[in-house]
């Protein structure tokens, strides 16, 4: 891959902090309660912290980002589903009328779709970006989906909205049929792992349409072979709405924003940029775990994350990310607002 790729990419830095993690680990000792009583959003709490860099983290202006785009790959058989969903879906998503839309308005999350490489022209209006780098990807049993100049700049324009939008926290959602097999794609060659237990049925393929998507994604591997380290990967088989959110998540990252990380397709970017820069994980909260087949594995990959939740859901959209929401929220609230056992006057657990 030429140099010009690998130069897209900033340099992300540890946030390992020795002091700031003790006097994190401190305080969430000393509220009122049992030691580690709040199970996991204790996790979670220590996680805000060291991301935002302060013992009281305050989250603000979280931006919900659904990146969309479509698939050459579709052509070959692997959604159950016309690539025509995707724009109807994403004029969904601005009418209002979508899961997503529907969480976004309940928690206060400000909701952008970003047209990213949709077959299909819409106008322009509140709530939409456009930022197509082409009208869906080729057919990457054909061809790598992207040129090495698309993939740059998709992963610059990721970059650049990011840079453009307030707040210090980032919920990824995406919209593209056909990108689950990108997903796949993604995970099988940079985890090492056999495409057939990376791939599901996405949008609900039946029994022979998933032996078929399998066979179609074996080949794409093996017509892609040389494409080995991350960023020619992400060329031969992503989509530019992953391209998009590789570049959104390593600016979120260099920024020192909490990354709220949908399902799988979004955590394929994740791991995209990981492979890249192995510190953006640091900077991601992982909100579910995918009914999808290959999500497991994924969260394997991106450093064995734990998810916050597990409810089966295999949507996409963001809408899992919009649901975890309010967990970090609490996460916030309980290191400001609830009291120590020294403010509160409450005795402590006596030693032996």
């Amino acid at each position: 891959m030429p140099s010009p790729m690998q130069d897209l990419i900033p340099h992300i830095p540890s946030l390992h902090s020795e002091p700031l993690a003790a006097a994190l680990q401190q305080r969430i000792a000393n509220k009122t309660k049992p030691l580690g009583s709040l199970g996991r959003l204790e996790d979670l709490m220590l996680r805000l912290g060291l991301i935002l860099g302060s013992e009281t983290p305050e989250l603000h202006q979280p931006q919900m980002m659904v990146f969309a785009g479509d698939h050459g790959l579709v052509a070959q058989g692997v959604s159950a589903y016309p690539s025509d969903v995707t724009w109807q879906m994403v004029e969904n998503f601005l009418a209002g009328g979508a899961a997503v839309s529907v969480l976004a308005r309940q928690h206060g999350l400000d909701l952008v779709v970003v047209d990213a490489g949709v077959a299909h022209d819409f106008a322009p209006r509140k709530g939409l970006i456009i930022a197509k780098i082409a009208h869906g990807t080729q057919d990457a049993s054909r061809q790598p989906a992207m040129s090495v100049e698309q993939c740059a700049t998709a992963i610059n324009e990721g970059k650049a909205l990011l840079r453009q939008r307030p707040g210090n926290v980032l919920l990824l959602g995406e919209m593209g049929i056909g990108n689950t097999s990108s997903a796949a794609l993604l995970l099988a060659r940079l985890a090492g792992q056999p495409v057939a237990g990376c791939t599901g049925r996405g949008t609900g393929l039946d029994d022979a349409g998933l032996t078929r998507k399998i066979g179609v994604l074996q080949a794409v591997l093996q017509r892609h072979a040389e494409a080995s380290e991350p960023l020619q990967a992400l060329a031969a088989f992503g989509g530019f709405e992953i391209a998009m959110m590789v570049g959104a998540v390593l600016q979120a990252a260099l920024e020192r924003r909490v990354i709220v990380v949908d399902g799988f397709i979004t955590s394929s970017a994740v791991l995209v940029a990981s492979r890249l820069q192995p510190a953006v994980l640091e900077r991601c909260v992982f909100a579910h775990r995918s009914q999808e087949q290959g999500h497991a594995l994924m969260l394997q990959a991106c450093g064995g994350a734990t998810p916050l939740l597990d409810l089966g859901l295999r949507l996409g959209e963001g809408s899992g990310a919009a649901l975890a929401w309010p967990l970090l929220d609490s996460a916030c609230r309980i290191l400001h607002e609830m009291a120590s056992f020294a403010s509160a006057g409450v005795s402590e657990k006596q030693a032996g």
